[in-house]
């Protein structure tokens, strides 16, 4: 069995978009009483429901 790496290689160097910033905060819903398409899986184009 292959030994897992638990650490970079000495010659990683971290990119400038890294940061240690905790995640922001989830925005509220712009409108919460329409539903989320990407849980109930139907998006309205036009008026009409079309699934992918």
């Amino acid at each position: 069995m292959t030994k897992r790496a638990t650490e970079r290689p000495r010659k990683f160097t971290k990119p400038a978009h890294w940061s240690n910033d905790p995640v922001p905060a989830p925005r509220p819903p712009d409108n919460p009483e329409r539903l989320s398409p990407t849980r109930y899986g139907d998006w309205v184009k036009d008026g009409i429901a079309i699934d992918f």
